[in-house]
């Protein structure tokens, strides 16, 4: 039987906390029942969400709490290898892991709201 909470959308933090190509929102999630962690933050207007590991060494990434991108905000940076990554995309072009992408946690802005929606891998860390 399906889980019938898996869309169910959770809010994560209100829409003015995130500025444009500023810090992110990091949260607490389980991948496969594991913690880990996400981090959203906005790009070009937009929300974009991922799950906060290197495609190239699963090790965090941000260079310091809630800091992805680089001193330009053009690029997502892995701080272990520096690896750039697109934010719209994920995808990388710099770096070990190029042609890889981040794993994307799927998103949505409405009512002043950002919301994060569960999937088959990535749970609530505290139901």
């Amino acid at each position: 039987m399906a889980d019938a909470t898996a869309e169910l959308p959770l809010p994560l933090c209100a829409s003015d906390a995130l500025i444009e190509r500023g810090l992110a929102h990091v949260f607490d999630l389980l991948e496969y029942g594991r913690p880990a962690r996400g981090f959203v933050l906005r790009f070009d207007g937009q929300p974009v969400a991922y799950l906060n590991q290197c495609a190239h060494v699963p090790a965090e990434m941000d260079w310091q709490p809630g800091r992805f991108l680089d001193d330009e905000g053009r690029w997502i940076l892995c701080s272990i290898h520096g690896a750039a990554y697109e934010p719209t995309s994920g995808l990388c072009v710099g770096g070990p892991c190029r042609g890889r992408r981040l794993k994307a946690i799927r998103v949505e802005e409405r009512d002043g709201q950002v919301y994060w929606y569960p999937s088959d891998t990535l749970k609530p860390a505290c139901p």
